[in-house]
């Protein structure tokens, strides 16, 4: 009787396996709008992320990542929830969540910003788009800040408005992207500057377009503005753009470490300060404006970081894979001195290549260093990163 229920449930596995259209954890794991789609398209697996499905399978990872430098990609990112910051001090309020400076923003404009708390520490790093003269999205990476930013906003004089909207983003990323954009939305769309948006309009589907991406490749982000047309939406660009070499996809781990692009929780988290990560581009200390965690950054600026984030290249076999659990850092004595964050093989630079946390003494380039792989250890070299198209001029082309 044990073994008929062990091969019963184990069938029963395999269906439920194969049958992504029942796949799920319950109602508190959401699904996209997009979701149904990329599963009828060849979505194998996912992972979550802001408490959201986001397709990680279509099959081989390195396809997907020539898929993605050679022609396009259309990716489900949902997942980067939207936060709402609307009212009369929007533009107040944001500016307060983050050290950089946006008082020359304009209404059509994106920026990459650091969000911090008042011991300098990352709670996100989303791209914000300023869409109206008094409303703001945070387009997210993977934490709460919904819950932040109402928190903030009770205990403020601030009048503002604090929201989800209905709003889904799709990716379409790589070389042939701005074809397929100009099939779609018209010969308009190429004079869309890098980090800037425009509305357009799908037959009666209404969307917000930014030349913005997860990729490091030339790309536009396709922002839904009404979740019950997800299905058709999804159809409809990967038809368009199927006969110009169009594959459906997931984000790149091989580019985006090529590219130097940092994950949340990954390389950065609430206990890192972007100082140790080299942004301080984004970090307008010395302007009039205050905002959450001014103090603790002045602090840390005047004092320096005992540790920074660094590229390493790892001399062993091809990585099988990303990393699934930080590796440790060993100096010559094998004395732990950081961890690395994100490791993948690169099949273009034939290289295994990293994302790393070190010791400041140990962050010089060409310094050598040993990765504990747990049940391996492999030498490795602090290099300079981004590793490939460090001005990133593909994406700004």
């Amino acid at each position: 009787k044990i073994l008929l229920i062990n091969n019963f449930l184990i069938g029963m596995s395999k269906e439920m396996i194969n049958d992504l259209s029942n796949f799920g954890f319950g109602t508190q794991i959401r699904k996209s709008p997009f979701y149904d789609a990329t599963v009828r398209w060849g979505a194998k697996g996912f992972s979550t992320y802001n408490h959201m499905y986001i397709p990680r399978d279509f099959g081989n990872p390195e396809e997907n990542f020539w898929n993605l430098v050679n022609e396009a990609i259309l990716c489900d990112v949902a997942v980067e929830r939207q936060v709402q910051i609307k009212g009369p001090d929007a533009s107040k309020f944001v500016q307060m969540m983050t050290p950089r400076d946006l008082s020359k923003m304009q209404v059509g404009q994106c920026k990459y910003v650091i969000l911090t708390n008042q011991d300098g520490g990352i709670l996100n790093d989303p791209v914000l788009l300023k869409v109206d003269e008094n409303c703001y999205w945070f387009s997210l990476a993977d934490s709460d800040v919904l819950f932040w930013a109402q928190g903030l906003s009770v205990n403020s004089d601030y009048d503002v408005d604090i929201s989800e909207p209905d709003v889904s983003p799709l990716q379409l990323q790589g070389p042939k992207s701005r074809d397929i954009a100009i099939k779609l939305f018209g010969d308009s769309i190429v004079d869309l500057k890098y980090f800037w948006f425009e509305r357009f309009r799908l037959d009666d589907i209404n969307l917000l377009v930014s030349r913005t991406g997860w990729s490091s490749e030339l790309g536009y982000e396709i922002f839904l503005l009404d979740s019950s047309q997800g299905d058709e939406l999804y159809e409809r660009i990967m038809q368009t753009g199927k006969s110009m070499g169009l594959k459906p996809g997931h984000t790149s781990t091989i580019r985006r470490v090529e590219g130097g692009m940092l994950s949340y929780h990954a390389d950065m988290d609430i206990n890192t300060n972007p100082i140790e990560l080299g942004m301080d581009r984004l970090i307008d200390l010395d302007k009039d404006f205050n905002f959450i965690g001014k103090t603790a950054l002045e602090t840390i600026s005047k004092n320096g970081v005992s540790q920074k984030h660094i590229g390493i290249e790892i001399f062993c076999d091809p990585m099988n894979g990303p990393n699934t659990k930080f590796w440790n850092i060993l100096n010559n004595e094998e004395k732990v001195i950081g961890k690395v964050t994100s490791a993948v093989y690169s099949p273009r630079l034939k290289k295994n290549i990293a994302l790393a946390m070190i010791l400041t003494e140990y962050s010089l380039i060409g310094t050598e260093i040993i990765i504990d792989q747990g049940s391996t250890k492999s030498n490795a070299i602090v290099v300079d990163k981004p590793f490939y198209d460090p001005k990133k001029a593909l994406a700004k082309s």
